[in-house]
């Protein structure tokens, strides 16, 4: 994927099976608890869009996304940067690559989950053009709430 006007240049790749371990080294990075390598590889199958994430074709995956399709809707599953390499671009390229293939596939519209104080990720969706459309109260294990959103492709 090349750099855009406001995007670095960043390699993006498709997962698949043999990137379970890297992609659970990669969301326990992010979160916590993060997903194990079984937890991954469920997602890991067709109906579901897994991409990787690195600075360079030369480095390790640093970031990761996992989308579900049905019909013309998906659902964001996970999108995670580790922390030493964000605010590079990753996680919005991603996103934006995720947002091109599954239109490419006939979907119309992708809904998120997002900690209400993760202010990163609130911001980066908004900047795509995600919309608030709901809530859910203690969603999180820590008690936080999610702030649901619904991105138009």
């Amino acid at each position: 994927m090349g750099a855009s006007a406001d995007a670095p240049a960043i390699h993006l790749r498709l997962a698949g099976p043999g990137d379970a371990g890297v992609m659970a080294a990669i969301h326990q990075a992010c979160f916590a608890p993060g997903w194990d390598a079984a937890a991954i590889g469920q997602f890991l199958v067709p109906g579901c869009l897994s991409l990787l994430a690195a600075p360079t074709a030369e480095a390790p995956a640093q970031g990761l996304l996992m989308a579900r399709a049905a019909a013309d809707e998906a659902e964001l599953l996970t999108l995670g940067v580790t922390p030493l390499h964000r605010r590079q671009g990753l996680a919005r390229g991603l996103l934006r690559s995720a947002m091109e293939r599954l239109q490419a596939c006939g979907v119309q519209r992708l809904f998120l989950e997002v900690e209400q104080g993760n202010s990163a990720a609130l911001g980066l969706y908004q900047s795509l053009g995600a919309v608030a459309v709901g809530r859910r109260p203690g969603y999180y294990a820590h008690g936080a709430d999610a702030a649901i959103f619904s991105l138009a492709l």
